[in-house]
């Protein structure tokens, strides 16, 4: 490994963290003092991916990262929880233990995630995941999130209102 700032091969670890998916280390280069972040990831063997025109091709964790990226841009989600998001793909995908998945698939796992983390992000991703030819498919999508979210506050108030009448017994 090189210095991203200088070349030079002289680097020293300065810090490791890990966790199941991969392993952070803080370096620094011996010769220009530069701090950079390295991360180490298990090399899963993930299936073949299957496009909706029957084509197949390799797993490539740039272009799902890419379209996170582009659903994301200009919404309060880090880089930290698209990574996140892909490692738990991947992590699905890799569980399945097959040697085919589908585009459709991935697609699904992604919309799922997303769903959870951003809801606009969400739309994003869904009208160019799911082809929205027409308003009334943002419509459909955006009332279904209404309906979700609805049911959400309800089950938070009810268990609010059931933390409220609690009786503490001494």
């Amino acid at each position: 490994m090189r210095c991203p700032k200088c070349s030079s091969e002289n680097l020293s670890v300065i810090d490791s963290r890990g966790d199941e998916e991969a392993i952070r280390r803080r370096r620094e280069c011996q010769a220009c003092s530069y701090r950079f972040t390295t991360f180490e990831r298990i090399e899963r063997s993930l299936p073949m991916i299957v496009k909706k025109d029957g084509r197949r091709e390799s797993y490539d964790r740039t272009k799902i990262h890419a379209g996170l990226v582009r659903a994301c841009e200009k919404r309060p989600v880090s880089v930290e929880v698209i990574e996140k998001i892909i490692d738990a793909v991947e992590f699905k995908i890799s569980e399945l233990g097959i040697k085919e998945i589908s585009s459709r698939q991935i697609g699904d796992f992604l919309i799922d995630a997303l769903k959870k983390v951003d809801q606009i992000a969400y739309v994003r991703f869904a009208s160019v995941y799911r082809e929205f030819s027409d308003i009334s498919q943002f419509v459909d999508t955006l009332q279904s999130l209404r309906e979700r979210s609805g049911r959400k506050k309800k089950k938070e108030t009810v268990k609010s209102a059931a933390r409220r009448t609690r009786v503490v017994r001494h």
